[in-house]
């Protein structure tokens, strides 16, 4: 079944190692450390992006258009048992992630070209991509990979993140291996992206950590930094 969020603000923050290490103190001693994490409170994540042949998606970033969305297929360390297939739709700074879980091998067919499978798939969202495949003509485009250190805070239903060393493939043929080569999109080794997301309100608490005269909301996106190679 899918698993559907209603729109959620997100408020995203460039920061370099100092900021990190004074911002990571003082959410420590309020927020909680998502369960989800290793021993380090850390995870790999990778996430193949989707685009068509006039890279529709990455137009609308850089044009600054206020709605509009993009599929992904994502995963943990690494890890092929778990695989979900994502719709993150935005509108300014709300967004809403819809998601349904595939198996490795539907991945494995839907990256190969293989859709056929997809028509009367139970979940609306792999009917969907099919569709828009079909239509749109999306296709995968790159791989995307960072490091996330997430803490969350049930109030609000807040989840902070810190996404370092995020990387991205010159050229991917098949996708979803175990190996991959990849560089990295950063300017400085250590900068990082802090990510805040919640539903209605930010609890004061964690808006009077965020709110300093060194933080500088701005719209980045990882598909866009990882799409300047290629």
């Amino acid at each position: 079944m899918d698993q559907k969020q209603c729109f959620r603000h997100e408020l995203k923050y460039g920061i370099g190692y100092p900021q990190y290490l004074e911002l990571r103190s003082r959410l420590q001693a309020v927020m909680k450390a998502d369960s989800h994490a290793g021993t380090d409170g850390r995870y790999l994540i990778r996430s193949i992006y989707f685009d068509n042949y006039a890279d529709k998606a990455l137009r609308e970033k850089r044009d600054g258009v206020s709605t509009r969305e993009k599929f992904r297929i994502r995963y943990y360390n690494d890890d092929f048992s778990f695989i979900t297939l994502e719709k993150k739709a935005k509108n300014n700074n709300f967004c809403m992630k819809t998601d349904a879980e595939i198996t490795e091998e539907e991945c494995r067919r839907l990256l190969e070209g293989d859709l056929n499978w997809m028509r009367g798939h139970p979940a609306a969202l792999v009917r969907e991509l099919y569709a828009k495949m079909r239509y749109q003509i999306l296709r995968p485009r790159v791989l995307v990979s960072y490091i996330r250190e997430p803490y969350i805070y049930a109030a609000g239903n807040v989840r902070v993140t810190f996404d370092s060393d995020i990387r991205t493939t010159l050229y991917h043929g098949t996708f979803l291996e175990k190996k991959v080569a990849d560089i990295g999109t950063a300017e400085h080794p250590r900068d990082m992206v802090l990510e805040v997301k919640y539903d209605a309100f930010l609890p004061e608490v964690i808006r009077s950590i965020i709110q300093t005269d060194t933080l500088r909301q701005q719209a980045f996106s990882k598909y866009e930094a990882c799409r300047r190679f290629g």
